[in-house]
């Protein structure tokens, strides 16, 4: 048997790619790489059709490729799909490079034509070379231990089954086997990072370190099995540091400060909300910052809430911003309204103030700081006068709110309490009471 199909079929079991039986969709670009797993998956009696993108970048030569893999697929008897895709005009409207333009469209139309098609798997043919390539790029640009682990053999039901074999092993075989191919030529050029890292940094490295490229495929495998027990250590680390309340995650501030490695910990609890490795030092300072303080990612806020860390998505800035009031505060100015607040001593002649934009509020039922922002879906209070607790979403169809007046809802919390839905009703277990003393006064205007 010849050596790269055995190696093939044998990885394939190893890492359980795949197995005979199940359909799979091979992306083949008309290159050397992809025609090779075509045929490899054809040698090893797999079922499968081929799908090929046409990006419209090369003029002429694009419309080469896809002929050429038309008729290649048409002489190993495989279905065959083609799509053409405007990738500059994606790019440019979604501000993307050329090559993330690409991918997306790219793996966005495979998932398409297996969720159409009876397929089990969708192949790519990344080698080793593209692998140690991905390891180096992701090193410099400061992933993580996840980032140079490499390519994964397996990831839902995308498989890279020639993973094990060489840019050589796979040039060689279709030489000794004749299959034909057609050459990309922007290959040949260094304007893409990654053609750099393969036509100028690697070889650098080999002239300095012979076999580098060898070594490094060599600790690949140990690369993801060290990533595994790693990935197990910080996902215990952080359960016991995250407490989750409804679409925030609540951290103490004073126990994270002395987890070791904090640096490591703080990386792998923040980056998935965006935050970048430049941002540690921030989130270290923001420790020891006063209430209220906050940093923001592309996507989350996280805020200094006395000693606690609280990491809230920030869907939408108009919306999802949050207010800290301090016990001596006087006024808050949000994007909605303006708050103020005062303390007077209950009269015995008291009487409630009539209108919702001004609450009136038992001060010894609460606790500061309190916090002013956006409801939210599971939001719910004790309306003044129920004693069954209510959503806010609930309450505010009742009021027969329009969309925009339900957008632009705030609440004002104590703890983890809401006490107030400005404008609308306090909440009953912060009413004023026969034994009140001292009362709380915030007032909503805009």
């Amino acid at each position: 048997m010849d050596n790269l199909l055995n190696k093939f079929e044998t990885y394939v079991r190893t890492e359980q790619l795949f197995r005979h039986g199940h359909r799979l969709l091979v992306a083949v670009s008309g290159g050397v790489d992809s025609v090779v797993l075509a045929r490899l998956c054809r040698s090893a009696g797999y079922d499968i059709e081929i799908a090929h993108c046409n990006f419209q970048l090369r003029g002429e030569e694009s419309l080469r490729d896809e002929e050429y893999t038309s008729q290649f697929a048409e002489m190993i008897n495989a279905p065959f799909h083609v799509r053409r895709f405007d990738t500059a005009a994606y790019a440019e409207a979604n501000k993307l490079s050329i090559q993330e333009a690409a991918r997306e469209l790219r793996y966005t139309w495979f998932r398409e034509l297996a969720a159409q098609r009876p397929i089990d798997r969708i192949l790519t043919a990344h080698h080793a070379d593209d692998n140690v390539e991905t390891v180096l790029m992701n090193f410099f640009k400061g992933t993580g231990i996840a980032g140079i682990r490499g390519i994964l053999p397996l990831t839902g039901n995308l498989a890279r089954p020639l993973l094990c074999a060489s840019r050589v092993e796979i040039e060689r075989y279709a030489t000794e086997h004749g299959i034909g191919f057609v050459e990309d030529s922007s290959n040949i050029t260094d304007k893409y990072s990654r053609n750099y890292f393969r036509l100028n940094v690697i070889p650098m490295v080999e002239k300095i370190f012979p076999g580098a490229v060898d070594h490094m495929k060599d600790n690949l495998t140990r690369f993801r099995e060290a990533e595994i027990l790693y990935r197990q250590a910080v996902t215990e680390k952080i359960n016991g540091l995250v407490v989750v309340k409804g679409e925030e995650k609540h951290i103490p501030v004073e126990k994270l400060r002395i987890t070791v490695p904090l640096k490591t910990i703080l990386f792998e609890l923040f980056s998935p909300a965006g935050f970048s490795a430049a941002q540690l030092d921030d989130i270290v300072r923001l420790m020891d910052a006063d209430t209220g303080k906050y940093i923001s990612s592309s996507t989350h806020r996280l805020l200094k809430n006395r000693n606690w860390f609280i990491l809230a998505a920030a869907r939408d800035p108009e919306l999802s911003s949050m207010y800290v009031v301090e016990r001596d505060a006087e006024k808050v100015v949000t994007r909605h309204g303006i708050f103020s607040f005062s303390q007077i001593k209950k009269s015995p002649d008291f009487s409630p103030d009539p209108d919702p934009f001004v609450a009136q509020l038992d001060a010894g039922s609460i606790t500061f700081p309190l916090t002013i922002r956006s409801w939210k879906e599971g939001d719910y209070f004790y309306p003044l006068g129920m004693r069954k607790k209510k959503k806010i979403a609930r309450f505010l169809i009742d009021k027969k709110l329009n969309r925009g007046e339900k957008e632009k809802a705030l609440v004002v919390l104590s703890g983890d309490k809401i006490i107030w839905l400005a404008g609308q009703r306090i909440d009953e277990r912060v009413k004023i009471r026969p034994s009140t003393d001292m009362i709380f006064v915030m007032k909503f205007h805009f």
